[in-house]
Formats: C-alpha cells, sequence, structure tokens
C-alpha cells in the first residue's frame, strides 16, 4: 500500500469516527483525542461493540485539545483525555483537571510509564530516532548525539516537526536534562542551519524516502510502517547510542477528567485499551511498543528492555510545556 493510499484510509476512518461521535448523543463517553483516528478508532468500534457504551470522538492536536479542555473548565464535556504525549496531560494535571486512576489500572502498567500521583498512564511508547536515506547517508558518518546534529556538515539536512507534540516532549526532556539555556541554544542552531520543517513525523519519513531530505528526527514507529507498505524504501532508523537525549523514550497517555460523571465506564475504556487484545493491536499495527505487561512489539521493533535511553521524569514535562513553546518560537523554528 503506497502513501497515497494510507492518506486515503485515514480520511475514510475520519468520517467514519465523526459518524460515530453524532450518533453518541448524552449518554455517550466523550473522548479527546490527541491520536490519529486510523490508529485508535478501531480498538474504540470494538470497545462499544463489546460494552454498548457508544463514544463521542473529538481529534486534534494533543495540545490543542488539553488547552480547549483547560478553557472549558468544570463545563468539559470530556470525560477521558487521549494524548500523544505526556506533556499535554502534565498540562492539565497542573490545572487540576484530571481525576485520580484506579490502582489495578495503573498496576497493568510499569511505574516508569504513569504519573506519581495516579492521574494518567501510558498506553504506548515510542522513541526518537533520526530517520535517514541509506542511499544519501553513510552510517558512519551518523553523529553520536542529536547535539551535533548543529554543525555545519548537517546544515539543511535534518527535517524537523517543531509543532509535533513529541518533537515538543523531546525539547522539555533536554530542558530538564540539561537547561533552558542549552535546549535554546540547540533549537537555535538547527534553525540558524536552515533545518527544513513539516508538519508531522509521517511527512518526514516521506519527504526521506523520495529523497527530498537526508535525515530527519522522528518517532521510530513511522519508518516502520512505511517498510511494512514498501520494503524497497531507503530509509533506515538510526537510535542515538549512550542514552543520548535524542534517542528519547515517550509514552502516549490516558486519563480521566477530574469531572466527568462516567468515570465507570471511563475506567472501563482504559482497561480495555491496556488489555491484550487492544496493546497486540497497537504493536502490530502501528509499530508503537505496547507499554501493558506481557506484551511484546511487533516486527522489527526492538524489544523495549534493549532499549538505552536517556533518565527523565514524566512528571515534570507538562509543567515545562509552555516554556517549550516559547523557546521554539524565539529560536525561529516555529513551523
Amino acid at each position: 500500500m503506497r502513501v497515497t493510499h494510507r492518506a486515503s484510509i485515514v480520511w475514510l476512518l475520519v468520517a467514519a469516527a465523526l459518524a460515530l461521535g453524532g450518533c453518541g448523543g448524552r449518554d455517550a463517553l466523550t473522548l479527546y483525542s490527541g491520536r490519529t483516528a486510523y490508529l485508535v478508532e478501531p480498538m474504540l468500534r470494538a470497545f462499544s461493540r463489546d460494552t454498548g457504551i457508544p463514544i463521542d470522538v473529538r481529534y486534534g492536536e494533543s495540545a490543542e485539545l488539553a488547552l480547549l479542555l483547560a478553557e472549558e473548565g468544570e463545563r468539559t464535556p470530556a470525560d477521558v483525555f487521549y494524548s500523544q504525549s505526556p506533556g499535554a496531560t502534565d498540562f492539565l494535571q497542573d490545572e487540576g483537571l484530571l481525576a485520580s486512576l484506579r490502582e489495578r489500572t495503573l498496576r497493568r502498567v510499569a511505574p516508569r510509564f504513569r504519573d506519581s500521583a495516579g492521574r494518567w498512564i501510558g498506553v504506548t511508547g515510542r522513541q526518537r530516532v533520526l530517520v535517514y536515506d541509506t542511499e544519501r547517508v553513510d552510517a558512519a558518518d551518523l553523529p553520536d548525539s542529536v547535539f551535533d546534529l548543529t554543525e555545519p556538515a548537517y546544515e539543511g539536512k535534518v527535517a524537523l516537526a517543531p509543532q509535533n507534540g513529541s518533537f515538543q516532549d523531546f525539547v522539555t526532556a533536554m530542558r530538564q536534562v540539561y537547561s533552558d539555556r542549552r535546549a535554546l541554544e540547540w533549537l537555535r542552531g538547527m534553525s540558524a542551519n536552515d533545518s527544513p520543517t513539516y508538519t508531522d513525523n509521517s511527512a518526514i519519513v516521506e519527504a526521506a524516502s523520495r529523497g527530498e531530505v537526508p535525515m530527519g528526527l522522528v518517532n521510530h514507529y513511522y519508518n516502520h510502517q512505511f517498510l511494512a507498505e514498501d520494503p524497497d524504501l531507503p530509509t533506515r532508523n538510526y537510535v542515538f547510542p549512550d542514552g543520548d537525549i535524542g534517542a528519547l523514550l515517550i509514552a502516549s497517555t490516558i486519563s480521566v477528567t477530574a469531572d466527568s460523571d462516567k468515570s465507570d465506564e471511563a475506567h472501563q475504556l482504559l482497561d480495555f485499551l491496556l488489555s491484550e487484545r487492544a496493546q497486540r493491536f497497537f504493536a502490530q499495527e502501528s509499530f508503537e511498543y505496547p507499554l501493558a505487561a506481557g506484551v511484546e512489539p511487533a516486527g522489527e521493533v526492538p524489544p523495549l528492555e534493549t532499549l538505552e535511553v536517556a533518565a527523565y521524569d514524566f512528571d515534570d514535562l507538562g509543567g515545562g510545556l509552555q516554556r517549550t513553546l516559547t523557546l521554539i518560537r524565539r529560536s525561529g523554528l516555529d513551523g
């Protein structure tokens, strides 16, 4: 299946999602989803079939949905917030808009992939990598650190998606591990190096696969998806070694809103998405890391326990989201 076919499927699923949401009405469980329809819609439909609980879904960028929910406050119709990454979720926690999750739900995932206060839990994970075109880049010349990408040798060669939630969480983690000053220096260095910017990770991998850019910073699973469709593509993932911040592991998160009057139904959805059935679906369809215990990644994705990633605190990602956005704008990398 080619990329154009993927786009057609995405639009069909979005249309189906809108139709599903429209029939939910007042009795439906309302989900704000920063995860795209083609990734989650099949499991949402399976949940509704199994439980009889209809779901109203509002799709969008995680940060935008978080800001909307914060603006709505206790008036929000949202019962569940499903975020692409922890930053937007922790922002809502700081605003006091998330409920405590049940202990049996939290126990499904290792402590490193859930909030220490018990208000969000990871569903799937993705690692930050450098995707590169093997026909234009010699693997021996790949950098040892993401910080090396500001050097003149990489001018105009490294694609970025500054408006993407995972990129923003990566920058927030860089700020946490190093400092605001170091992160801003890196952002300005990438901007000064004329790094091409794209709307999202998928666009970067597509650009690399057709020779438009030699490399780009993305999440690991996008290139696995492209290669599953066309094994002859020249793109490969490179993982920065020695726990470099460029190899950050980020979790998609899910939580229940503080003012939801459908807490039982909301927790049923969380438990379903952490079930072996749903976790296997995510692993096989998206090539993300399943975070619930006992489910292995699919295809050529390396086991989670073999990853060497930078140490950082998920709980600090949300509090720094606004500051990160400010630094990205100041750097000139505003996409």
